[in-house]
């Protein structure tokens, strides 16, 4: 077996920008749990519905912003046009603004008994997630494909 040197592109500026902020929004969320462990302990009230949203937002912000992450860093990896690649990881990662932002603020209020009006930016986020990972799942199969 003989060593290679590999060589690895740098990730452009807005990308490397987006994910570096992206890396710190974890903060957040990990101040989400602690608020999270505060609901479920009954320390903080919230009805049955705002349990449940607010589990799912939670969860929802992490997993999507896991996925973003890898998404990001895939495209660039793959030798995919690094505006392609850029666009779908944004596009995904914005996903993981909307979705949770619509289960928290959904059902805002003393008592809510179903989810108010922000439950659209839930649907908002979902068709922003299926828009990047089609542009991200195209981009990476395309720079598969020429690499033949």
């Amino acid at each position: 077996m003989s060593a290679t040197a590999s060589t690895v592109e740098p990730l452009s500026p807005l990308l490397g920008t987006v994910i570096g902020i992206t890396v710190l929004t974890v903060v957040g969320i990990a101040f989400g749990g602690t608020f999270m462990l505060r609901v479920v302990t009954g320390k903080q009230g919230a009805n049955d519905l705002q349990k449940t949203f607010f589990r799912a937002g939670h969860a929802h912000a992490g997993v999507l912003v896991i996925l973003g992450l890898v998404i990001a860093l895939l495209g660039p990896a793959s030798g995919a046009s690094p505006g392609w690649a850029a666009a779908g990881a944004i596009i995904v990662l914005s996903a993981a603004i909307f979705v949770p932002l619509g289960f928290f603020l959904s059902v805002l209020g003393s008592d809510p008994q179903r989810p108010g009006r922000m439950i659209a930016s839930v649907w908002l986020g979902f068709a922003c997630l299926v828009v990047g990972l089609v542009i991200s799942g195209v981009a990476v199969l395309v720079a598969g494909i020429t690499g033949f």
